[in-house]
């Protein structure tokens, strides 16, 4: 299931703890492809704590807490990492990252913790959900296979990549342009892992916001930056993209784009895809400024000009995930709509 999809899962599952029919989540899927990622923007969009337990480094006395003498009889004292109310608050989230990697020990303590929302004399509070993630045993990772009684005791959905969702979210997080315009051009390349060769470094979505920073990083270093760019992505996603930034120096001037000049469009396809995440990357910044409309229009204009109107539309159609309807109220938006209307391939 892609990621966007998940996410909306997440929330619902969240918001569902208030009328009580909330159900642990069980995300699966390879290494890399955003599965803690997609837990901790829940946290963030509703402003609430997310307890990420990592149960592949935990005792059974992690969970359980430690025994102690009271009187005649043994008490449990409960653990301060699972959530409670008086010092993580009345709603969050409780991530129990790893569980496949967990020894089937520490995975059994987990049983009543996650289905009764209890586990001895504590109890989890009514407004926290549960999430859980775990690779795939075919993933090469340390895995053991989900005991079924434990598995019961989840809704189970498979992560996917894909590459529109990854673009919104890297339009949004500031990741390099390059990076989007390269795996625009490359999306296969998004994520390339293949279990069976066990790969120390290989293209994911994580890998590529580690590209990203080896970029910032090393981009005036062109004698270091490949090297580094093959060690964040695999050997031939990082020379791959090497090459295509070192051919960008062929890039239109964006700013004479948004001036309104005559830039011609390249003929070369890589270049396209280059200029055209420029383009949404300066609409990304323009957002709010008292110039937006203006340069909104300037990227309209500049997106009929592309000798294949597809190329266009990715190009609005990214714009429009990254600024959202703003982009409708823009004078230019309708004549160039009315223009590619016989081809549109996405829902604006």
């Amino acid at each position: 299931m892609r990621p966007a999809a998940i996410s909306a899962i997440l929330d619902r599952e969240y918001l569902s703890t208030e009328q009580g029919h909330h159900t642990p989540v069980m995300l699966w899927g390879p290494p890399g492809v955003g599965k803690s990622q997609l837990v901790s923007q829940v946290g963030d969009r509703h402003q609430i704590p997310v307890i990420d337990i990592r149960l592949s480094q935990m005792e059974p006395s992690d969970l359980r807490g430690i025994p102690f003498r009271s009187g005649e009889r043994v008490e449990w004292a409960e653990p301060a990492l699972l959530p409670h109310v008086d010092s993580h608050g009345e709603r969050g989230i409780l991530f129990l990252d790893e569980i496949t990697s967990a020894p089937p020990s520490v995975s059994a303590a987990a049983y009543q913790l996650i289905l009764d929302r209890r586990l001895g004399e504590y109890d989890v509070p009514e407004g926290w959900a549960i999430f859980a993630a775990g690779n795939r045993q075919g993933d090469r990772g340390v895995t053991y296979t989900m005991p079924a009684p434990l598995a019961n005791r989840f809704t189970h959905f498979e992560v996917d990549t894909h590459l529109d969702d990854w673009v919104a979210w890297a339009y949004d997080n500031g990741i390099d342009e390059r990076v989007i315009a390269f795996l625009r051009f490359r999306p296969e390349r998004l994520f390339d892992f293949d279990p069976a060769h066990n790969p120390v470094a290989f293209p994911t979505p994580r890998s590529w916001e580690f590209a990203h920073r080896g970029l910032q990083k090393f981009g005036a270093m062109p004698d270091l930056l490949c090297d580094t760019l093959q060690a964040c992505v695999g050997p031939a996603a990082g020379i791959e993209l090497a090459a295509f930034v070192d051919n960008l120096d062929k890039l239109p001037d964006i700013d004479a784009i948004l001036a309104g000049d005559n830039a011609l469009v390249p003929s070369e396809i890589d270049l396209q895809y280059a200029v055209a995440s420029a383009l949404v990357a300066r609409a990304v910044k323009a957002r709010g400024s008292a110039d937006e409309q203006q340069i909104y229009g300037r990227i309209l204009d500049y997106a009929g000009k592309f000798p294949q109107r597809e190329m266009g539309i990715m190009l609005v159609s990214d714009m429009h995930r990254a600024i959202g309807q703003d982009l409708f109220g823009v004078a230019e938006f309708a004549p160039w709509a009315e223009a590619v209307a016989d081809v549109m391939l996405y829902d604006l």
